[in-house]
Parts: C-alpha cells; structure tokens; sequence
C-alpha cells in the first residue's frame, strides 16, 4: 500500500507490560529491515544501523519490574524512511517520558536500568579505572535484592553492548565517556550527609561520602567543592543578587538525587540524537513506516505519577483502537448496507474526560495545586474527593485520605501522588 498508493503508514505496538510488545517491535523492524534492505557496498546499512539500536537504547532504557525481566521503560516511536523503490532509505528514533525516578528508587524485586548492571559485569580494567565493585555496594542499585537475571549474563551484554554502539556509529572515545557518566552516577548516589556546623546545613557524611564525592567530580570532570556546593547549596538567582542558601541534610539527598536523574536524562538525549545522527535522515523520502512502542498498562502495589501518565496514553490508544476498528468499521457496514451484527465496545471518553477535561479535570486540578506552595497530596486528594464523588470511574478509598483510585479500561490502579510530584509538575 505504501508504494502502490504512496501513503504512509503507522504501526501502533500495544498491551499490558509484560505482554510483549517490545519483542514484537523489534520483529517488525527486522521484517521490515528484510522488505526494505539493500546489499552494502561499504560500510554499515542504515537497516544495521536501526537494527543495532535495540541493544543500545535497551541497555539505557530498559530495566527489570516485577512483570517483565526487559521492561522498556520509555515510550519509542521509530520512523523507517523509504525511497520511491522501497528501499530503506533513512530512519528516526523518538522516545519519550523516560522513567527518570527509576535512576534513584527501586523496589524489590525489580532493577534499575541494565546500564549499572553491565558495568559494574565489565572486564576488570574497566572496574578499576571507574573504582566499582559489586552492585550491592551502591545505594541506586542495593534497595532491591535482585542483582541478576535469570540466564542472562551481564558481563556478556556489557560486550555486545559495545559492539552494538561500533555498528551505531557511537566511538570508543564516546562510549568510555558514556560508561563514566554511568560510574559517576553511581558514585553520586553514595554521598551521605550529615547535619553541618550552621543552622539547617548540611555535609558529606564520613569518609566514604567523601570518598565518593571526589570519584563523582573525577568521572564528571569538574571541581569537587564545587559539586558538593551543588548538592549542599541552593542558589536563587534575583535581578539584583545572588542569593546562596544551606539546605539541610535531607534536602541535600533530594538535591543528589535530582542531578542523578537529570544527568541520566541527558545522557539518555545524547545517546538517541547520537544514534539518530549516525543513521541519517532522507529529505527527499516520501513515504514512512512509523513502529510505535510504548509503555503497556500498569498496575504496581504502589502507583505513583508516572503510572498515571503511561494508563492516561494507554486510554488515548485504546480510544484511537475503539475508533477505528468498532466504531467508523461499523459506521462503513450501515453506509454500504452489509448485513451484520453490531459489536458492543466500551467507549473510554469517560475516563479521558476525568483526566484531561479543562476545566474540572485532575490534571487541571493538580495544575491548579502546584501554584499553591502549601499544597500537599492530602489537599490535592480532598479536593478530588469533593469534585468526582459521584463519578463512576473514580473511586475514593475507605481507609485512606492520601490515595484515589481511577477504574481504566485495564483494570483499577490506586494513585498516590507524592510531595514531590507537585514540584515535578511545578518545575515542567
């Protein structure tokens, strides 16, 4: 259809995680590798090129949960270009909402990214040069008990890693500096405090903080009084001054914590824009296969921002998936008088209209909070309570003031959103 009519099109991948979906994915880039690929002449093919992403983004995006040993936790959108012979002629990677809070907090028994894994796996020179050790000595990577997998190798995955990012066109001297960055996060996650000598103050714990701190600056490149004044100070920039403020130990954890996932973040940026430079787009394709694949439907113990956001994109799917195939399929039967019987489906306008409505919906309502500073998940919650007491696909639990429960098409998920949500929010 593509080359005959000359139309794109788009795959959409979906399900509840742990259903396959990113495993499907990668089946279809390689059919499509296989539909649209070319002898190479020299060099590598942009198919290898997209093929040996996987591995890659996997590496840094992928981690353990309780479902799924390889659960994706980004959302990816790969656009595969062709020429007018069908042949592959360039791609995109897209991806969004990366579980950055995953860098800084485990449960058991999942796993931070597979990145830390590998490393700390990595040939014993690496571990030296980076000073690593068993992932149960680092503070990201021992809250949960589960350092392996089941018939997986990390040591292996570490070198097949590496040569993945060869083909992808990623250097040696980029991936040495890659894996730093991933040996420094690490170390960050180590530096305790202590109370300081001044009132709500803070510094390095002992000499093991310290110990950290100078690795951390080390990998980083930078000063590490300098670094320990980022992670102890906070700065307030006004148009006449500069003001400098201590924080106290335990807002000195959310200060190391918040540049842990911000230099995850970035690093994770850098190496999608990497990929996507070396690949090459055509600028003069005219059509494309998109492959959507994005988080499946979530429903963990606890529930927190994160899977309120990846079960209100689910619902925005499975509306598009409700339109298509019940709802304009059998709107096409009446128009052409084909007898048939109609099929009920569940229409999710709802529930979409509880989350995204403006305004009256919890998304405008938990805009609305972050501009109050007093706001706390038990206000948010009250005010939920009082505006949705009567809607059928919100359910307010007996016991609790703190939590709410939103009944999608999946199944219900108990919501609680933590103080910090607000000034997540805040912050975007």
């Amino acid at each position: 259809a593509m080359i005959n009519e000359g139309k794109s099109n788009s795959i959409l991948v979906s399900g509840e995680s742990g259903a396959g979906k990113t495993e499907t994915t990668k089946m279809l880039m390689r059919y499509l590798a296989y539909l649209g690929g070319r002898v190479a002449t020299e060099g590598r093919t942009v198919e290898q090129q997209v093929l040996e992403s996987n591995p890659v983004l996997e590496a840094f995006g992928n981690a353990k949960t309780v479902r799924n040993n390889n659960s994706s936790r980004f959302g990816k959108f790969v656009e595969i270009q062709f020429d007018k012979h069908g042949r592959i002629s360039g791609a995109a990677i897209r991806t969004y909402l990366l579980e950055r809070s995953r860098v800084c907090q485990i449960s058991d028994p999942e796993r931070n990214y597979h990145c830390f894994y590998l490393l700390c796996a990595a040939p014993q020179e690496e571990i030296e040069k980076y000073k690593l050790g068993n992932p149960k000595s680092f503070h990201y990577l021992n809250q949960s008990n589960c350092y392996e997998l089941v018939g997986v190798s990390d040591a292996r995955d570490y070198l097949a890693t590496r040569r993945a990012m060869d083909i992808v066109g990623i250097s040696e001297k980029e991936q040495d500096a890659i894996f730093r960055v991933v040996a420094a996060i690490l170390h960050l996650g180590n530096i305790e405090f202590a109370k300081g000598e001044e009132v709500d103050s803070s510094v390095p714990k002992n000499d093991s903080a310290k110990f950290h701190l100078k690795m951390t600056a080390e990998l980083l490149m930078c000063d590490p009084q300098v670094l320990e004044d980022a992670l102890c100070k906070r700065v307030m920039i006004t148009p006449e001054e500069v003001i400098k403020r201590s924080l106290d130990p335990l807002n000195a954890t959310v200060s190391r914590d918040g540049l842990a996932k911000t230099i995850y973040s970035r690093l994770f940026d850098w190496l999608v824009d990497k990929i996507n430079f070396s690949i090459g787009q055509d600028p003069n394709s005219k059509s494309l296969i998109g492959v959507l694949d994005i988080y499946g439907f979530e429903s963990f113990k606890t529930n927190s921002f994160e899977q309120f956001c990846i079960n209100f994109t689910n619902e925005k799917l499975q509306q598009h998936f409700n339109q298509h195939v019940f709802k304009m399929e059998q709107e096409e039967y009446t128009k052409e008088e084909i007898d048939w019987s109609y099929i009920e489906f569940v229409d999710n306008q709802d529930v979409l209209d509880l989350i995204e409505k403006k305004p009256g919906g919890i998304i405008a309502l938990l805009d609305e909070a972050c501009m109050f500073p007093k706001s706390t998940h038990e206000t948010f919650c009250q005010k939920l309570y009082q505006t949705f007491k009567v809607h059928k696909r919100f359910i307010k639990p007996k016991l609790s003031r703190t939590n709410f429960t939103l009944a999608h098409y999946a199944g219900e998920v108990n919501l609680i959103f933590v103080a910090s949500t607000y000034q997540f929010v805040y912050t975007i």
